[in-house]
């Protein structure tokens, strides 16, 4: 699989409603972790989230071979495509001429396995010019550019119609904003009985308030992780009513204790393998119907 190259920014960049909007365009703008680009390299699926799974230990090669890494980069990326599948999977029945929206759609790998499964229109929208021409780019190579496409423009405040998409999602992506805002804006695009899902990491009430771990997420990305209690208060308020709620802790721990034996660590992985471990922040997957 060839390398697709960052190509040059070609898109304008909107005016950010907020400053913190403007930090976060600048932030991704500028972003280029090979943990994001090299596992992408592996089939030309360019996610930005983290996987879910047992790791296939029969697929790693003997610590001392000389293709040791490689296979445990193509180990981490189909962890992480599996957690795209399963958010998919959640979607319930598509129709090929539904839209679909990816809020927060990073380099476009889900768009384009939404794409394949489906057979539908897919849109995101990123604040990040350098992910759209990235996202744009690759659905060009891989000739659905008719129906793939990244926007420029805020999650909370989309290019679409009332209602018109079948199906909408976030993945890792709501951290950025807030939940009131973003919910409102998704029910709004959503058709009644259209679904929503997200996958997010979030800090568990249980554990009182956000642990020091959380504390160093939210420093490392530049964002503010919410707790559960915030997400299912948010869809409550905005007609967004679960349907399916999943912690997916248990499930996304192999993928960090596998990444952290990695030669691209970022530095962060204490931080989520601690607070996994310590209960104080947890993966969830939650499905909820527009109602």
């Amino acid at each position: 699989m060839p390398k697709t190259a960052e190509p040059a920014t070609t898109a304008a960049i909107p005016h950010p409603a907020t400053p913190y909007q403007g930090d976060i365009a600048r932030y991704w703008d500028h972003e280029a972790r090979p943990v994001n680009l090299r596992l992408g390299d592996v089939d030309g699926l360019y996610h930005h989230h983290y996987g879910i799974g047992a790791v296939d230990e029969s697929a790693l090669a003997h610590p001392q071979d000389t293709d040791r890494e490689a296979k445990l980069i193509a180990e981490l990326h189909r962890l992480e495509s599996a957690q795209a599948d399963l958010l998919l999977d959640h979607l319930g029945p598509v129709q090929p001429d539904a839209l679909l929206v990816d809020a927060g759609c990073g380099r476009g790998g889900s768009m384009v396995m939404a794409h394949q499964r489906f057979g539908c229109s897919v849109q995101g929208v990123t604040l990040s010019t350098k992910q759209a021409d990235f996202a744009n780019r690759r659905a060009h190579e891989l000739g659905i550019d008719a129906s793939v496409r990244a926007h420029v423009c805020n999650m909370l405040d989309m290019p679409f119609t009332n209602g018109q998409a079948a199906a909408s999602w976030n993945n890792e992506s709501s951290m950025y904003v807030d939940l009131h805002d973003l919910f409102a804006e998704h029910a709004r695009i959503l058709a009644p009985g259209g679904r929503y899902v997200t996958i997010t990491g979030c800090w568990n009430p249980v554990y009182g308030q956000p642990s020091k771990w959380v504390s160093q997420i939210n420093a490392h990305f530049e964002c503010n992780i919410h707790s559960r209690r915030e997400y299912l208060r948010a869809m409550a308020d905005n007609r967004l009513v679960p349907q399916t709620i999943t912690d997916l802790t248990p499930a996304t721990l192999p993928y960090w204790e596998l990444r952290a034996t990695s030669s691209l660590t970022t530095g962060i992985e204490e931080a989520f393998l601690n607070s996994y471990k310590d209960g104080s922040f947890q993966y969830l997957l939650i499905a909820a119907d527009r109602v």
